[in-house]
């Protein structure tokens, strides 16, 4: 079954994908493809009627996270679910004790939510928010910049503290190294290590101990009932002055009113947001006009590529699948990622 009719044209289902899956799976394989609106934002997973009855006698569901509809309607025949999001939050109390194998695309958004970071980090880095600034006001600041009276640093000189050091956080990683930068991370199994080059991995004891030592703090861990608001003011506390923070994770994660009150206190160097706590960021909430924060809404993993990546990654586990293989991707549903 292929609930992927997304409203948004980065996520809706390409008809090549569909036809991929069907030569994947072949011969008495029947695929449905249901064509009514899935909610792709966020973590996915609230299911409309059309897919509820699509489910029924379903083995193999590929969607937007997985519905409890949809869970309820394949009820002792579904045995595998493949979400199109890296976020699963919303899936998991239904799915625990189910019996159900499922998997996320958390690899496939790994590239472009990287690309984002790094070019956030430049935004507040090199000083591009207040080169903006200038333009708008038609003012030559080449004074401010040259007496560095707004400073500027360089890559090479920034340490990155990664908080969450996994498909996305990893590659955040990579990239921050290749540009000459400093990396440590924080992870929830610090034995599995991190990218060659990273100079330290630790628990997630050790994020108060990052977050002194980084210039630059990444959250790119997923939301679990152990890192929900585990960003708090005591860890913004620790990062050195004319820090910049970077939240490609959930908004959950982090204390925005307590980085509200370091970033007025001028403390940090900015904030670049793709995620928040309530979603869309309300109407006239401090956030939206502060000088020192970069709002983006939720579209940091967004790309012309994701179909080609997304596409490959289901063909690969569907042939796993039919194999008898493990799969790519299995979310540890105790965990919640």
């Amino acid at each position: 079954m292929v609930d992927l009719a997304s409203p948004r044209a980065a996520w809706r289902v390409q008809p090549s994908a569909v036809q991929a899956i069907r030569d994947a799976l072949g011969e008495g394989w029947e695929v449905v493809e249901v064509h009514a609106p899935a909610a792709s934002d966020g973590d996915g997973g609230s299911g409309t009627p059309e897919a509820n009855a699509a489910a029924r006698g379903a083995e193999i569901y590929v969607g937007y996270g997985v519905p409890a509809g949809v869970v309820q309607a394949a009820r002792g025949t579904l045995k595998w679910a493949h979400s199109g999001t890296a976020g699963i939050g919303a899936s998991l109390a239904h799915l625990r004790g189910a019996g159900v194998v499922l998997t996320n695309s958390a690899a496939v958004h790994a590239d472009p939510i990287a690309d984002w970071a790094i070019a956030a980090l430049a935004y507040f880095a090199r000083g591009l928010d207040r080169l903006r600034e200038f333009q708008v006001a038609e003012r030559w600041a080449r004074v401010e910049f040259a007496d560095l009276v707004i400073p500027v640093r360089e890559f090479g000189e920034l340490r990155v503290g990664v908080f969450g050091l996994g498909g996305i956080g990893g590659a955040v990683a990579r990239r921050a190294l290749a540009l000459g930068m400093s990396v440590a991370g924080v992870r929830r199994h610090p034995e599995r290590g991190g990218p060659p080059g990273v100079r330290w991995v630790g628990g997630p004891g050790d994020l108060g101990r990052l977050a002194a030592e980084s210039d630059c703090l990444v959250i790119a861990a997923p939301h679990t009932p152990d890192t929900a608001a585990v960003v708090t003011g005591a860890v913004l506390e620790r990062l050195p002055s004319d820090a910049i923070v970077i939240n490609v994770s959930r908004g959950t994660l982090l204390d925005e009113t307590a980085l509200l009150h370091a970033l007025d206190a001028a403390r940090l160097r900015g904030a670049a947001l793709d995620v928040f706590s309530a979603e869309p960021l309300p109407a006239g909430h401090p956030l939206w006009r502060h000088p020192r924060v970069l709002v983006s809404p939720h579209v940091a993993a967004v790309t012309t590529r994701f179909w080609e990546r997304e596409t490959g990654l289901i063909v690969e586990n569907i042939r796993r699948y039919l194999a008898g293989a493990p799969l790519a991707n299995v979310v540890d549903l105790e965990a919640g990622y």
